[in-house]
């Protein structure tokens, strides 16, 4: 049975630009209509109506009217966490109607435009409107219910009056409400009519917010052209990088990269457009001049992660070097914001000790503070401390108890340990005990089935990726698996067939399939094709298992002295191969 290897870390792969909102147009994004309310709050959107809150049933008789309106308020507020927008809605309409408070008419107002309830919408704005609310502050108002009527003359009338003062704040409560509109197309329209550039204020965050709401709104050419006069009039980092997303958008790389190129020319210190630039030449291959853009101004996390990555796909261990020398010498809070990259260029580097050390300094609640202490654990072992490794393989299954993804990392971290040493048995009680946190979860299922073969015991292996199978009728990977420990077995080969043609046909070029073929084919004595398939498995994927079942192969096609060159590579590639070990023991090469 082919081992299963602990899978690698590896550095994030940069990838390429996408349409991205600024910050400006994220808080636009964010506002709910005039005060956060036409959307509802999304950490209740998951509550069940049986988790009411029972103060949101109760029938409270208070003695006066302001006791009524204020029990009112507070139940729908309990209708709002618990999701009931319609309810919310009627308390605060009656609220509105006791209250002379202009600020709950308001409320209402905007709680009854989220609710689509514009029936009573006119008859609360008049309330606002005797409670004191001037024509300029109910305009945005009237502007959104012309909106929901379909009247765009009369809702560009009233956003008119709403922006007449040019001021941000006008801004952001039109842009919130297109963004908040039912009819995209109506309100796609009314932004090409108001937003144009001799109203908008002179903000740069304001113009290419605003372009950014126009695509999102499905207005492309209005978005390229206010982008572009962004670039023209302001020239600042936020609109050249918008700019070059669209440009991206529409497929157009070259116009793209020349758009970064006069950003990092114009903003070199810029580390969004060096990381922008820098993605767009790495996707031309031009590495050397990628690390030169990110290495030429102020450093970020992301500046550092950006340039490794770089340094790694273009095979350059003298920059790798260079790299690793400059973070470990850099500013305390430099080392500290990148020890866990320092401890990936240090394994990269082959200084495990050092790399141990990097890790140990990453924070554990931090974003890489699980992933940090994995690593460690693998080097542990690797460095000749496999109790030490073991212990934070545990540790880590205790504090992650409350996290499924993670905890099934810690455990499959713990058993594969055990695996590369060959202790396979141990490595199948481990998947018990996760099993015994995690039932019937399938990726642990075929992992200890994986191990059960490897420790030879094929029929509890076969129980277990069937039992995958089931769970997961076209999961490829177990279809494999319980195929090629089939043929392995030499047991009901038909029902291997069966199961391999099919993951054959769902991945024709992935090695493990084409290599769990081969030996099938060789199983049922058709030596030929076993060599066409375990020779494209070889060369798709130099996996010394794939090797081992080549060699054995060619052995059998009396091509003894090819099947040598295969055993002796596969022996390079790993010395201590339990398959290459049975197979010469067999065949006596």
């Amino acid at each position: 049975m082919r081992s299963v290897r602990t899978r690698p870390d590896k550095f994030k792969e940069l990838r390429g630009l996408r349409r991205y909102f600024s910050a400006f147009a994220v808080a636009l994004a964010g506002l709910a209509l005039l005060a956060g309310c036409a959307q509802l709050p999304s950490r209740q959107a998951t509550r069940s109506p049986a988790s009411a809150q029972p103060l949101a049933r109760l029938e409270i008789a208070p003695a006066g009217t302001a006791d009524k309106a204020s029990a009112l308020l507070i139940a729908a507020e309990f209708a709002l966490q618990d999701n009931d927008v319609a309810k919310a809605a009627q308390d605060y309409a009656d609220a509105a109607a006791l209250s002379r408070d202009p600020a709950v008419a308001k409320r209402a107002l905007q709680l009854a435009i989220a609710a689509r309830e514009t029936s009573g919408a006119q008859q609360l704005l008049s309330r606002w409107q005797a409670l004191g609310a001037g024509r300029s502050e109910t305009a945005a108002i009237r502007a959104q219910l012309a909106m929901l009527h379909g009247d765009r003359a009369e809702a560009e009338r009233e956003f008119g009056i709403l922006l007449a003062d040019g001021g941000i704040d006008a801004w952001k409560t039109f842009t919130a409400a297109l963004l908040a509109a039912r009819d995209k197309a109506l309100a796609g329209r009314v932004l090409e009519d108001l937003a144009t550039t001799d109203r908008m204020p002179p903000r740069e965050n304001v113009w290419v917010a605003l372009s950014q709401l126009g695509e999102h709104l499905g207005r492309h050419g209005f978005a390229r052209k206010l982008a572009e006069a962004a670039v023209r009039r302001f020239g600042g980092a936020d609109a050249i990088r918008w700019y070059a997303s669209l440009e991206l958008s529409t497929g157009d790389r070259a116009g793209a990269t020349a758009m970064y190129a006069k950003g990092v020319a114009a903003h070199p210190r810029n580390a969004a457009l060096r990381l922008g630039y820098s993605a767009l030449l790495g996707d031309e291959h031009k590495y050397g001049e990628a690390l030169r853009v990110l290495a030429n101004g102020p450093q970020t996390p992301a500046t550092w992660s950006a340039r490794v990555a770089f340094a790694v796909r273009a095979r350059n261990d003298a920059a790798l070097r260079q790299l690793y020398a400059e973070l470990a010498h850099a500013p305390l809070e430099q080392r500290a914001d990148n020890a866990f990259l320092l401890g990936q260029l240090a394994e990269l580097l082959h200084h495990d000790r050092q790399a141990i050390d990097w890790y140990g300094k990453v924070d554990p609640d931090s974003q890489h503070g699980f992933d940090a202490q994995v690593r460690s654990a693998l080097l542990l072992d690797k460095t000749g401390k496999p109790a030490e490794a073991h212990a934070v393989a545990v540790e880590l299954q205790e504090d992650y108890a409350d996290d499924p993804d993670s905890l099934r990392t810690a455990y499959e971290l713990d058993a594969q340990l055990y695996a590369q040493r060959g202790d396979h048995g141990r490595a199948v009680a481990t998947y018990d005990r996760a099993l015994a946190a995690l039932p019937e979860d399938p990726a642990l299922t075929y992992d200890r089935g994986v191990e059960e073969a490897n420790a030879g015991d094929t029929n509890a292996a076969l129980r277990d990726f069937r039992k995958v199978l089931a769970q997961k009728p076209e999961d490829v990977e177990a279809m494999n698996a319980l195929g090629f420990t089939l043929a392995d077995a030499d047991r009901d080969l038909p029902e291997a067939a069966r199961l391999l043609r099919k993951a054959l046909a769902a991945k024709p070029d992935a090695a493990a399939v084409m290599d769990s073929w081969g030996w099938l084919q060789y199983r049922l004595g058709h030596l030929g094709e076993a060599e066409s398939y375990l020779k494209r498995a070889w060369a798709a994927q130099h996996d010394p298992d794939i090797g081992v079942h080549l060699g054995e192969v060619l052995w059998k096609l009396g091509q003894q002295e090819h099947a040598r060159e295969v055993f002796a590579r596969v022996r390079k590639l790993d010395p201590h191969n339990p398959s290459l070990r049975h197979a010469e023991r067999r065949l006596h090469p």
